[in-house]
């Protein structure tokens, strides 16, 4: 089991949200040690806001909740991948499923 590695980027590591059932990456946010700690004891994704300095719980304003299915952690132990459970309809602070709509580039393979 590897240990997450809080140290490297000033107590913080980024967190990729992914939906289980359809591997889409739903939002990136970042956690301290308080927030991944709280995140793993309650199943609920927890993250520290880097603009308000404090943790807080995803969908507690919305009600858009995130439960956890899986956490995994990068080979370097500096990053996670948290696999969920969308509660709602919407974790994108715009009402859209995903953060991520917009197209900066497509290229043809």
């Amino acid at each position: 089991m590897i240990k997450i590695d809080f140290k490297k980027a000033n107590g913080l590591v980024p967190a990729v949200i992914q939906d289980f059932e359809t591997a889409k990456v739903l939002m990136l946010g970042y956690m301290n040690a308080e927030a991944f700690e709280k995140t793993k004891a309650t199943s609920d994704v927890y993250f520290f806001s880097r603009s308000r300095k404090k943790l807080w719980l995803k969908g507690e304003v919305s009600g858009n909740r995130l439960k956890v299915i899986e956490i995994l952690g990068d080979c370097d132990g500096d990053a996670l991948l948290i696999k969920v459970k969308l509660i709602g309809s919407a974790v994108c602070h715009t009402g859209k499923r995903t953060c991520f709509f917009n197209k900066i580039e497509e290229r043809k393979l």
